[in-house]
């Protein structure tokens, strides 16, 4: 519980969570991976998944896990249309897609352009987007609202393993509300 009396639910990487409880607040950490956010606002239900991959590529055993982005995806529109949302009230917001390793595939890049295909094809607008760049990104969604906001984070967030280097001054994070 927050301060404020939300309850804050964590969606970590290969999972997603639904919710039409105003005082539940979802929350992740993104760096190359996507999350989608998705909200009937008219019936006050939304939810968030977190992926790593787009597809499996070649499908077969272990592609409808949750780590993929197809499967994330009909999971999660499925549990919203079963908690009740109406599929052609659905709006959609996309975070993360971060290019978190310069020197490798830009994975972060495969998967957003997954996620707005999927959206795409699906027939569901997104209405909001903060995809790619080099930086890891904390996102909170008021799902019964369809309001996210991110905190962009300084630094990369594999960087937890490696020794600290000498103390720097901070700059400001960037803060930003979508709504």
């Amino acid at each position: 519980m927050t301060g404020n009396g939300e309850k804050l639910v964590n969606v970590i990487q290969g999972d997603y969570a639904i919710s039409d409880k105003a005082n539940e607040v979802l929350t992740t950490v993104l760096g190359s991976c996507v999350a989608v956010c998705l909200s009937d606002t008219k019936r006050g239900i939304g939810g968030m998944n977190h992926f790593l991959l787009p597809d499996r590529g070649t499908g077969g055993a272990g592609s409808d896990n949750v780590r993929y982005g197809a499967y994330a995806m009909e999971l999660l529109i499925n549990g919203m249309l079963k908690q009740g949302a109406d599929r052609s009230n659905l709006q959609a917001k996309i975070f993360g897609g971060a290019n978190m390793m310069g020197n490798l595939r830009d994975i972060g890049g495969s998967n957003a352009a997954f996620a707005r295909q999927f959206l795409k094809d699906e027939g569901i607008p997104c209405i909001a987007e903060s995809l790619g760049g080099n930086q890891a990104r904390r996102i909170r969604y008021w799902p019964v609202t369809g309001q996210a906001r991110q905190l962009l984070v300084q630094g990369n967030i594999e960087a937890e393993a490696r020794p600290a280097p000498p103390p720097r001054p901070k700059p400001a994070a960037q803060d930003i509300t979508l709504f």
